[in-house]
């Protein structure tokens, strides 16, 4: 069955509500959780990461730098790829809060897919990069 993008906003809303909610007290084990087992994973250092445990790993990695976060996914473009998947791609607007208290914000490009697997919907992949300041030609 199609959802209406209406419908597919609403479930990013609610993933996004429920990654920030795992990010307000910067939970590795509660943010890996909204990642399907098998979830393909590009976040903001280098490496790839494969799976629910190394994505789990990734949050961990920045455990005594990061108290907290929040994510504000906005001018996100939704298509659906099949009746329990669908795409949304644009930009995330984090705002940091490191340790020692220290505020800070950055904007990133967005890619997810997220799937409907067992009846809960998950992040299948995720891939978030710097805008880059010009086109990637190599040395001209």
């Amino acid at each position: 069955m199609t959802q209406s993008t209406n419908q597919l906003k609403q479930t990013l809303d609610e993933m996004q509500n429920s990654w920030n909610a795992a990010a307000k007290v910067w939970s590795p084990k509660a943010l890996a959780s909204l990642y399907a087992d098998n979830a393909l994973f590009y976040g903001g250092r280098p490496g790839h990461s494969v799976g629910a445990s190394e994505i789990q790993a990734y949050f961990a990695s920045y455990d005594g730098i990061i108290q907290s976060a929040v994510l504000d996914l906005v001018e996100q473009q939704l298509v659906q790829i099949s009746p329990d998947s669908f795409t949304a791609q644009g930009f995330g607007a984090f705002s940091f809060v490191l340790n020692g208290g220290r505020q800070t914000q950055s904007v990133l490009r967005t890619t997810l897919i997220l799937s409907k697997l067992n009846g809960q919907w998950k992040i299948q992949l995720h891939h978030f990069s710097v805008t880059p300041e010009v086109p990637p030609l190599g040395n001209t």
